[in-house]
């Protein structure tokens, strides 16, 4: 019988844009996800955060499963590159969780990951979290693990324990998603630079995930595997406001808007198909 870590050994060696420290930017539609891979991205990351602003909702557990499927499904049917996608805290048991990797594996991904947070989940970055219970964690990360087998996505294990919890908690933590099957260990909430760093020393000889507002070069210099582009979701609303702003208030925008148009088309409907 194959072990856990024998599994999760497995597929990191298949993921082979893994190879060496990969960006994915946070994308939450089809349109996103075309851009990045043009502008050469190796993999692109389905924003939970995004995917509820989307449908004009706080990441607050408001939307579900089939919501963050019907839009990985979308996004995936978009690009040739890897898709990387949040799966929230699996929606309901151990049971649900290996489900969860059953779909998203059916829609294509090519990794997803699970989180310790009490259900409805809130941001990584919102105050508030609360985490299960050590055996409720394991349990789901096992489960995804099984779920996924040889040949699935690959299963990252995100920790919100840091705030309610502290270090010592999150580093157990680590331990146990990666003895449970977890390709990739994932803390979140690292807002600065001084926290990103600390993780990595903390908890370093696992292969890491970061989702941060750090420098790609600071993340790549501390080790990490793969950075979660999270600042362009940030310049994408910032652009957004912008535009809708300057439309609003003198009926135009950009100086030459038919050719903005006309890049949009060339994107959308490659080659004049």
């Amino acid at each position: 019988m194959t072990s856990s870590s024998e599994l999760a050994v497995t597929r990191l060696d298949r993921a082979r844009w893994l190879d060496e420290f990969v960006v994915a930017p946070f994308v939450f539609d089809g349109l996103q996800a075309k851009l990045a891979e043009a502008a050469g991205a190796r993999a692109v990351y389905m924003t939970g955060f995004g995917t509820a602003a989307q449908h004009g909702l706080p990441d607050l557990g408001i939307i579900g499963r089939d919501e963050m499927l019907a839009n990985v499904a979308r996004i995936i049917g978009s690009v040739d590159v890897p898709v990387i996608a949040d799966a929230d805290t699996g929606y309901g048991d151990a049971v649900e969780a290996a489900r969860t990797v059953e779909l998203y594996a059916e829609a294509g991904v090519a990794a997803l990951h699970l989180e310790d947070q009490v259900w409805p989940k809130r941001c990584g970055f919102f105050d508030g979290k609360e985490v299960v219970g050590r055996d409720e964690m394991v349990g789901k990360i096992r489960a995804a693990s099984a779920a996924s087998g040889a040949d699935g996505p690959l299963i990252i294990g995100r920790t919100d324990a840091l705030q309610p919890h502290g270090w010592d908690e999150v580093v157990a933590r680590c331990d146990l998603m990666a003895e449970a099957g977890a390709d990739l260990l994932f803390v979140d909430g690292l807002k600065t630079e001084q926290l990103a760093t600390e993780c990595a020393e903390r908890v370093g000889h696992h292969p890491l995930l970061l989702n941060s507002f750090v420098p790609a070069s600071l993340a790549e210099q501390l080790g990490y595997r793969l950075l979660l582009g999270l600042s362009v979701m940030g310049e994408i609303y910032g652009a957004i406001d912008r535009i809708m702003q300057t439309f609003i208030a003198d009926g135009e925008v950009g100086d030459d808007p038919v050719a903005s148009f006309g890049a949009l088309t060339r994107t959308m409907v490659p080659d004049g198909e």
